[in-house]
């Protein structure tokens, strides 16, 4: 048996190369490169993005899995196919308008929720790391909450493979944490995540495969200090563009760039 060299995880250099090609270059503020037209462009240009730290509601760790037989893929190449083809997995009516490059770190992609109404959220999500293992998003200012999530996959020795997304996120402002208080922004979330990763299952041949939740309140206090978060509520903005719509229409307001 050929013995593996597992030289690049204890060579000081490779590490440190490793991490600056990963890893996002720190950055003040948000660019939205050349995405689509097609594209709802608010909340995300300029703005910041924020970790767990900087939110206003209680933290939250969530994680969210499914196996699936791995019979043709095993977790790489699952890795490799969800990584390339991310938004093809998303529930129907929900856009995510990334880089033609795919998923690198320090890309910003701009998002096109569907909500209650018939609204489209406009948010978005900067990719804070990204490997051939797995990639993490970080949200910016006015997103539904504030955090991380992060997606992987693993090996299981029954011949079976993990999709898994992890998210430590708090609500943004007091306005999306009393929609998770009443459980609505909560079910939102799961929902979106399950479908999401049924869909990856029925891809990769698995149809019978059921999504898993496992949610841990790691802190169950508010930061107060954080409530002028609402000044940036993607929600509220995205309502009012759309309630603009017949003034741009008539060349009254101005588009979005």
């Amino acid at each position: 048996m050929q013995n593996k060299d597992y030289t690049h995880l204890t060579d000081p250099q490779q590490i440190a190369k490793d991490a600056e090609k990963n890893w996002a270059k720190k950055k003040a503020n948000m660019q939205v490169g050349q995405i689509s037209s097609d594209a709802i462009n608010l909340n995300v240009q300029g703005r910041r993005a924020l970790s767990p730290l900087q939110g206003f509601g209680q933290m939250w760790q969530k994680t969210y899995s499914i196996t699936v037989k791995a019979d043709e893929y095993d977790a790489k190449q699952m890795m490799a196919v969800w990584k390339a083809r991310f938004p093809d997995f998303w529930p129907e009516g929900n856009k995510f308008y990334g880089s033609i490059k795919g998923i690198n770190p320090g890309d910003v992609a701009v998002l096109n929720i569907s909500a209650p109404g018939g609204m489209k959220l406009s948010t978005g999500i900067e990719v804070m790391y990204a490997d051939d293992e797995s990639f993490t998003f970080m949200t910016p200012q006015g997103h539904m909450f504030a955090g991380w999530i992060t997606f992987s996959a693993y090996d299981n020795d029954d011949g079976t493979a993990t999709l898994k997304i992890q998210a430590l996120i708090r609500a943004n402002d007091p306005l999306y944490e009393l929609s998770f208080r009443l459980g609505v922004g909560h079910k939102a979330e799961d929902s979106f995540w399950f479908a999401t990763l049924k869909n990856l299952a029925i891809f990769f041949g698995d149809l019978s495969a059921q999504p898993d939740l496992d949610s841990i309140c790691v802190d169950p206090r508010v930061q107060w200090r954080e409530a002028k978060n609402i000044w940036w509520n993607a929600g509220i903005r995205s309502g009012i563009y759309m309630m603009l719509a017949p003034l741009r229409w008539l060349g009254l307001a101005k588009r979005p760039t």
